[in-house]
C-alpha cells in the first residue's frame, strides 16, 4: 500500500453503488493504494468493478464483519431510502456513513429515519459527467476537485474529520463544510437549474418544425449549452424533484427574468441591463481579491454552527488531522 494513503480506522472505505460517481470513487481509491470494497445490485456492474481492482461484496450483509468501515453510499437518489435501512442492519457501531448525492436535506431525512444519523456524513462531489454507469467511470475524475461536506448538530466530529480526511489525502480535494441548506439552494443553482435549462433548450429544438435544419447548424454554443441534458432523464429528474423547493424557487427567478426579456424583444425596448447584471461574477470569481489566512480550526464543544459559518463565508477546508481532531482552514475572512 502506498504511503500515507490510509484512511483513518482500518482503512476500508466501501462504496455502495457503482455507477459513474461510486465508480470513479472506487477506482480512484485502488490507484490510491487505499482498501476498497464495493458493491452493486448489478451482477455486470459487480463484475466490471472485479475486473478494475475492487474487492466486490456478495451482499451487504459482509459489511457486518468489517472493522470501523466508512461507508459511501453512491446509489440513485430514489433508492438512498431502502438503502440506509439496509445498511442499519449490518453496521456495526463504529462505522461511518457518507454519500456522493447532489442533495443533502432529503439523504439525511432518509439516515436519520433508519436510525444512522449520529454516524451520517453528507457530501457531494462537485464532479460529473453527462455519462452513466460504471463503464464511465474513470480513476481521476474525484481526484482534486472541490466537495461540499455538511454537518448537523448531530454530525460527530468523529465521523466528519474521517470523510474530510478521505477527500483531503487521499484524494486530494478541498472541502466547503456547508449546512444541508445552504448545500441545496447553492446546488440547485450552479447545478440543478442548469439542468433543467438545459433539457429545455434540448426540448425546443427537438420539436422544432425545424428541427433537423437546426441539428445540422448546431455548433459549440448549443453543445456546450445542452451537454448535461443528455444524460439519463430519469437521474436529473429525481435531483430536481428531490430539491424541489429550492430548484422551483431560483426557476421562478429564471421565468421572470426572461419573460420580461421577451417582452422588452418584442417592443423594440433596450435590453443591455439583462446582458449587463452579470458583470460582477464574469471577469472571475467573487470576492478573489481578498485576503486569505490559513488557520488551524479544532472542533470543540459546537463546533458545527461556527463551522458551517465559516463555509458559507468562502472557507475552504484543506486537510484533517484525525488524531488531534483538527482542521486546516484557508478562511477568506482573515
Amino acid at each position: 500500500m502506498t504511503p500515507g494513503t490510509e484512511v483513518t480506522g482500518d482503512g476500508l472505505v466501501v462504496v455502495v453503488g457503482l455507477g459513474l460517481v461510486g465508480g470513479s470513487l472506487a477506482r480512484a481509491l485502488v490507484a490510491a493504494g487505499t482498501a476498497v470494497s464495493g458493491w452493486d445490485p448489478d451482477p455486470a456492474t459487480r463484475e466490471a468493478a472485479r475486473a478494475a481492482g475492487v474487492r466486490v461484496l456478495t451482499s451487504l450483509d459482509d459489511l457486518a464483519d468489517a472493522r470501523s468501515p466508512l461507508v459511501v453510499v453512491a446509489t440513485p437518489l430514489r433508492v438512498v431510502p431502502q438503502t440506509a435501512r439496509a445498511l442499519s442492519e449490518v453496521l456495526g457501531a463504529d462505522a461511518v456513513v457518507t454519500d456522493v448525492g447532489s442533495v443533502k436535506g432529503p439523504v439525511r431525512d432518509a439516515m436519520t429515519a433508519a436510525g444512522l444519523d449520529d454516524r451520517y456524513v453528507g457530501a457531494h462531489p462537485m464532479a460529473g459527467t453527462e455519462h452513466s454507469g460504471f463503464i464511465a467511470s474513470t480513476p481521476d475524475l474525484l481526484v482534486g476537485v472541490r466537495w461540499a461536506v455538511t454537518v448537523h448538530p448531530s454530525t460527530s466530529a468523529t465521523a466528519f474529520l474521517r470523510v474530510v480526511d478521505l477527500v483531503t489525502r487521499v484524494l486530494r480535494g478541498t472541502v466547503h463544510p456547508l449546512t444541508d441548506s445552504v448545500h441545496d439552494e447553492a446546488a440547485a443553482l450552479v447545478s440543478h437549474v442548469p439542468h433543467v435549462l438545459a433539457t429545455e433548450l434540448l426540448n425546443v429544438v427537438a420539436h422544432s418544425p425545424i428541427r433537423d435544419v437546426a441539428l445540422g447548424l448546431a455548433a459549440g454554443s448549443f453543445r456546450d449549452g445542452t451537454r448535461v441534458a443528455r444524460t439519463d432523464p430519469r437521474r436529473t429528474e429525481a435531483m430536481v424533484v428531490e430539491n424541489a423547493p429550492w430548484v422551483g424557487a431560483a426557476l421562478r427567478v429564471v421565468a421572470r427574468d426572461l419573460e420580461a426579456l421577451a417582452d422588452r424583444l418584442q417592443d423594440n425596448a433596450p435590453v443591455g441591463e439583462f446582458f449587463d447584471r452579470a458583470d460582477a461574477v464574469r471577469s472571475g470569481p467573487a470576492g478573489a481579491a481578498r485576503t486569505e489566512t490559513v488557520r488551524t480550526v479544532r472542533l470543540d464543544d459546537d463546533w458545527q454552527g461556527a463551522l458551517a459559518t465559516k463555509g458559507a463565508a468562502g472557507a475552504l477546508v484543506t486537510s484533517a488531522d484525525p488524531e488531534h481532531g483538527t482542521l486546516l482552514v484557508i478562511d477568506p475572512d482573515g
